[in-house]
């Protein structure tokens, strides 16, 4: 049982070690794509509904024009505790491709559910540096009402804003402006690179494994001393366990249960012992 538990244990270890490295794995492409150079959506998305999951958080760099008559609004998007919005506006490229953009995050209104106010996008020739996201799925049963989407689902977004040559893959969260407006929607975070338990987790099973050997060990020591409680030297041996066990102070549990008990008296070695030890503390 204890070979088959330590299987059990080391298989489970290196299923987590396997877990930590994807983690670092995982963490280090997003690093590395977090502080690689900006370039053309078309260099890292060769047709329009195509999406590379290993160019997640890449930032692309377009010169185009905002259409700012086709912004939408992204519903029941939380930053901190506070519900708001993303707003989504297309951005046109300088060769007629349609990149969708995420500006930011818009608070809900203090009287009404939509915003209050959004900060617009800016006019004319702008150069925008924007972050590869994946398109969303739609989920079944959500709905929302004229200029709104519940999901950044980019084939709904290019159906609702009635445009072509849209990417429906992938879309951008907005980095940088050139010229920068005056304000603009709260910028997403830069993602969290948690390395998780994983680790951790594999060396714990690899304890268990070396436990339950412990335990094997403990098992047959009481086995053995109950096998051979008859043996003199065993039996020399149990009582000098016994004298020890004796003369050692006792611990607070046993002079509250030599108390409750009633005992009458506690041995002089032992009392003194209490004595030094309530001394000490």
């Amino acid at each position: 049982m204890a070979i088959v538990f330590a299987i059990a244990c080391v298989l489970l270890s290196r299923w987590q070690f396997g877990r930590n490295e994807e983690t670092v794995a995982a963490n280090t492409l997003v690093t590395h794509n977090y502080n690689a150079t900006a370039v053309a959506p078309a260099t890292l998305l060769p047709t329009k509904s195509s999406y590379i999951a290993r160019y997640e958080w890449r930032p692309v760099r377009m010169t185009g024009e905002y259409l700012t008559a086709k912004q939408l609004l992204v519903r029941d998007r939380v930053l901190g505790d506070n519900p708001g919005f993303e707003v989504l506006v297309p951005f046109k490229e300088t060769n007629g491709d349609i990149f969708i953009v995420d500006r930011g995050w818009v608070a809900i209104g203090t009287k009404q559910t939509a915003p209050d106010y959004v900060p617009p996008a800016p006019t004319g020739r702008v150069t925008v540096t924007a972050r590869i996201q994946e398109s969303e799925t739609v989920l079944p049963g959500r709905v929302a009402p004229a200029g709104e989407v519940s999901e950044i689902n980019l084939p709904t977004v290019a159906r609702m804003v009635g445009l072509k040559d849209v990417y429906t893959g992938a879309y951008g969260l907005l980095e940088t402006e050139s010229p920068a407006p005056p304000e603009r929607p709260i910028a997403a975070a830069k993602p969290v690179l948690d390395p998780g338990p994983f680790l951790s987790y594999a060396f714990q099973w690899i304890l268990f494994a070396l436990a339950g050997f412990g335990g094997l060990a403990w098992a047959l020591r009481q086995e053995y001393l109950a096998r051979n409680a008859d043996d003199p030297i065993e039996q020399e041996r149990a009582a000098e366990r016994d004298r020890k066990a004796r003369k050692r102070a006792p611990t607070d549990a046993e002079i509250e249960d030599a108390q409750v008990r009633g005992e009458a008296q506690l041995s002089g070695a032992q009392l003194s012992g209490a004595e030094l030890s309530g001394a000490e503390r």
